[in-house]
């Protein structure tokens, strides 16, 4: 079975947000095992499996990609969307679009810690659209 539904996450600013619960809510039942994708359809946003425990670790992730690209750099030329939008998109190659997660006994196999995020490189970025495929027995 192939199951496949597009659904929109609410805004948020520019930050790395927890989102594993938002997008459990949109999928359709799981099958006994199987294989999750996922893809934002952004390319100033980025998804990402990591520590879903303590708070810290998303304020500390934003903070090292805002160092290691930052903003208004004096050798990007795409500079017209504004001072962060040069920098989000190369957030975005960094970290990547999809994902793909495990499923076994009808739940995503993940870590004890981890979560999924939705990095969110744009101070305003708007609701961002996900591309969920199931593909299971």
């Amino acid at each position: 079975m192939i199951e496949q539904t597009e659904f929109a996450l609410a805004p948020r600013r520019r930050g790395i947000h927890l989102v594993t619960g938002d997008i459990l809510r949109q999928l359709p039942v799981l099958p006994r095992k199987g294989l999750l994708n996922l893809l934002v359809k952004h390319t100033s946003a980025a998804l990402a499996l990591n520590e879903n425990a303590d708070p810290d670790v998303r304020h500390d992730l934003n903070e090292i990609f805002n160092r290691l690209v930052p903003e208004n750099a004096p050798y990007y030329l795409h500079t017209l969307e504004g001072d962060d939008d040069m920098p989000a998109h190369a957030k975005s190659v960094m970290v990547g679009a999809s994902l793909t997660i495990p499923i076994t006994d009808g739940r995503l196999n993940l870590g004890t810690w981890q979560g999924i995020y939705l990095c969110e490189f744009r101070d305003y970025g708007g609701s961002r659209k996900i591309v969920a495929t199931v593909i299971g027995e």
